[in-house]
């Protein structure tokens, strides 16, 4: 039975993090749920908040659980904290942390794009932190996604922020493609990717099946809303990000937006087995906004 599992996910008052322990709670699954962050607890759930993921406080309470799910992560880097040290050294953290409680299962959240060429700090770090789940001998579940969306995603967040002011605006030509999926798919696949062998050691594209050029999404995204949209110039956009910390767009953020990446969702449905929901779909319906 499914409620007999218990699942530990850090990085527990994310945007993707609060959706999948909302689901699994739904589904009477046990929770131990960890953040440097105070949340709201859900049922079944442990909730553990921690500044520095300390193993002996943690040991006790993790101890034999049937997987971790490992979703803390930065895309930006600053004087404080860097690709490394949270997207690299923190995961090698986790993953000792899983074998001396004897979690055997790791899923982990990389990003569409990332590969042993890539010249992307983000990307790199990345690489660095599969490398070291790949090596580690445990039951691994990678997941390389695109673009996840639903309410107070931060794609979502940006463009709400901007319609607020009344103008979007895009990077360039906008006609570089992204290919979004539905949270509400994800955290399904999440579940999964615990209870199904087939899973087992997989590096798996998490994206949907739609590709979407930028500007597309961005026109459905605020239709009706009276806003207007404004291209800028890419390198006014770049010399803005690495000029301004306070930029709406980060220089990595850019670097992925127009890379024009692309996933096989073909084998991520033939996996799942799942049908699923269409992002245009949703923001036709409005309900992204």
């Amino acid at each position: 039975m499914v409620k007999s599992h218990q699942i530990v996910i850090t990085g527990a008052s994310g945007f993707i993090a609060r959706n999948l322990r909302k689901y699994l709670s739904e589904k009477n699954i046990k929770l131990i749920s960890i953040s440097r962050n105070n949340f709201k607890q859900f049922k079944n759930e442990l909730k553990i908040v921690s500044k520095n993921y300390d193993e002996n406080s943690l040991l006790p309470k993790i101890q034999n659980s049937d997987a971790i799910i490992h979703l803390v992560g930065i895309g930006k880097q600053s004087i404080k904290t860097n690709f490394d040290v949270v997207n690299v050294e923190f995961t090698k953290h986790i993953i000792n942390l899983s074998k001396k409680a004897k979690i055997s299962k790791f899923i982990f959240l990389s990003g569409l794009g990332v590969s042993s060429n890539t010249s992307l700090g983000y990307f790199i770090s990345k690489y660095k932190a599969e490398r070291l789940i790949v090596n580690s001998g445990l039951d691994y579940t990678i997941f390389r996604p695109s673009y996840i969306v639903g309410k107070n995603d931060l794609l979502t967040k940006y463009l709400k922020k901007q319609i607020k002011k009344g103008k979007i605006q895009i990077p360039g030509s906008g006609t570089y493609t992204i290919q979004p999926i539905y949270i509400n798919d994800v955290v399904k696949i999440f579940l999964q990717s615990v209870l199904q062998k087939k899973f087992r050691n997989k590096i798996i594209d998490l994206v949907g099946p739609n590709y979407i050029t930028f500007e597309q999404y961005v026109k459905l995204f605020s239709k009706g809303t009276k806003t207007s949209i404004k291209k800028i110039n890419l390198e006014d956009v770049y010399q803005t990000a690495i000029t301004n910390s306070k930029s709406d767009f980060r220089v990595d953020d850019l670097n992925i937006l127009i890379a024009n990446f692309k996933g096989n969702h073909s084998k991520l449905r033939s996996m799942t087995k799942m049908k699923f929901q269409s992002v245009i779909e949703l923001l036709k319906s409005g309900r992204l906004l």
